[in-house]
Order: structure tokens, then C-alpha cells, then sequence
């Protein structure tokens, strides 16, 4: 029996992950500000918007780990950038960081990206600027001097996590640790509308291509198998979990036909 921790375990796919694992017999530690979850075998309270309680949080954590699944988040909601970007990517950068010391050798980190996150190689000099920021005050600094939109925080927010999982490996490597990540497109989630909102008619196309949105069990297959034994030598890699709407984006801008 393996121990893994998950953010966000309450709902969506933290909760799918956490039911997988459970029933394959592991131990769940879950991390959440909602103060009840199910399939975990301990539930401690973190926000990851207040670095107190991140500190806090890694405090009451008494239990050695085989893994972590940072998997919390907020999506594009108007007026909640600093919270987007905080959650999604800085307050799961201190927390991997505060409890890193935890995790066993030959553990593994998954880190819930999005398919939102896809134009890092666009981002690269934005990602390093926001990764350069400690405190509140800059990043609402941040957000002002960068023109920041909730869309924008969270495709950035994302796009960050992608390359914080690439440039890790080789430090986790000499701790005998990985990290990977997983990129969901539209998920049949709770917040399913706010993603609606926020990409339009772009992702409404893309459901429709693929035939239905990714169940949350769809996205918590990939991550339990990432943050099992079986993926040991994947490291720094992101999968996409998008029913094929990666495939339709590279198919129309390559004007490419079916091959059969």
C-alpha cells in the first residue's frame, strides 16, 4: 500500500484520483479548503492562496509519501487573476517545495495542467517573469504591468506549470523523484461553464469534434498511472487528455486530411 497526497481532492478530478487510488488499496492524504471529502483517509485543511496555510498545512502532514498530485486549481473567473495565478501555479510551487522532503525515493509528482497551457513556447519570457514573484504586492504588480484577464492567468498559470515540470526533472532525477504533468481539455466538471465563458465558441467546437467532454475518471486514469510505479521512466513529459483536440488544432493549421 502506497501513500499519495492530492490538492483539491474534494471535488472534479481530485476526487475521481482519489476514488481510483483508494480502490486499488493505497492510503489518500487530502488537501483541501473544502472541509469534507470522500475516499481519503485524512483530510487537512490548505489554502493555497494563503502561504500561511500552505506552511501550516505541510505542518500537520505526519506521514511520509509516494506521491503527490497537485491538482487544485481555480478556473478563468473575472476579478480572480491573482487568485488564479496563486493557486494554480506559486502556492503549488511552495507547497510541492515545503513537502518535497516528504516524498520517498522513487516517488512521483503529477501536476494538473491544461491543454490551455499548450502555447508556452509563446510564453516562455511572461512564465519567467511570474516565476520571479514572492509576495502579494508583486503579483498584483505583475498583474497590472502585464495587462493580466482571467483567461490570460489562467492559460499563464498553466503554461508555467508545464515548463516548471520540465525544468525540474533533472534536479528531481538526482533525488531519485519525477515529475509530469497532465493536460485535460473541457472536463464534465463543476466548472465546466466558466471554461464555456472563458473560450467561447473555440471550445464548443472542440466538444463537439470529440464527441463529449473528458469525464473527470477519463483525466484520473492518466494521473493515478503517472503517479504509480508503471510510469517510472516517464519524467518531465505532459500528456494531453483531450479527446483529440490537440490532433484538431495541428491537423487544421498543417491542412492535413485524413491519411487512411
Amino acid at each position: 500500500m502506497n501513500t499519495y497526497a492530492i490538492t483539491g481532492v474534494a471535488s472534479g478530478i481530485g476526487a475521481a484520483l482519489a476514488s481510483q487510488l483508494k480502490q486499488d488499496g493505497h492510503r489518500i492524504i487530502g488537501f483541501d479548503i473544502a472541509p469534507d471529502a470522500d475516499n481519503v483517509d485524512e483530510l487537512i485543511y490548505l489554502d493555497l492562496a494563503n502561504p500561511e496555510s500552505i506552511d501550516q498545512a505541510v505542518g500537520q502532514l505526519n506521514r511520509d509519501l509516494n506521491g503527490l498530485c497537485n491538482n487544485a486549481g481555480v478556473p478563468p473567473i473575472a476579478g480572480a487573476e491573482a487568485a488564479i495565478l496563486q493557486v494554480n501555479f506559486l502556492g503549488q510551487r511552495q507547497f510541492t517545495k515545503a513537502i518535497l522532503h516528504r516524498i520517498h525515493s522513487g516517488g512521483a509528482i503529477v501536476n494538473m495542467a491544461s491543454r490551455a497551457g499548450h502555447g508556452w513556447r509563446d510564453s516562455i519570457d511572461q512564465v519567467r517573469r511570474l516565476n520571479n514573484v514572492t509576495s502579494t504586492e508583486q503579483l498584483a504588480a505583475f498583474i497590472d504591468n502585464e495587462g493580466i484577464d482571467p483567461t490570460r492567468a489562467y492559460n499563464l498559470s498553466k503554461e508555467a506549470l508545464i515548463l516548471w515540470t520540465m525544468a525540474e526533472t533533472e534536479v528531481l532525477i538526482k533525488r531519485d523523484l519525477r515529475m509530469n504533468s497532465v493536460s485535460p481539455g473541457a472536463v464534465a466538471t463543476g466548472i465546466l461553464d466558466d471554461f464555456a465563458r472563458a473560450f467561447g465558441e473555440k471550445m464548443a467546437r472542440n466538444v463537439e469534434r470529440s464527441g463529449r467532454p473528458a469525464s473527470a475518471e477519463d483525466v484520473a486514469r492518466t494521473a493515478a498511472f503517472l503517479i504509480s510505479d508503471q510510469s517510472a521512466w516517464l519524467k518531465g513529459i505532459d500528456i494531453p487528455v483531450d479527446g483529440g483536440m490537440g490532433a484538431f488544432a495541428a491537423s487544421d493549421t498543417l491542412g492535413l486530411k485524413s491519411m487512411l
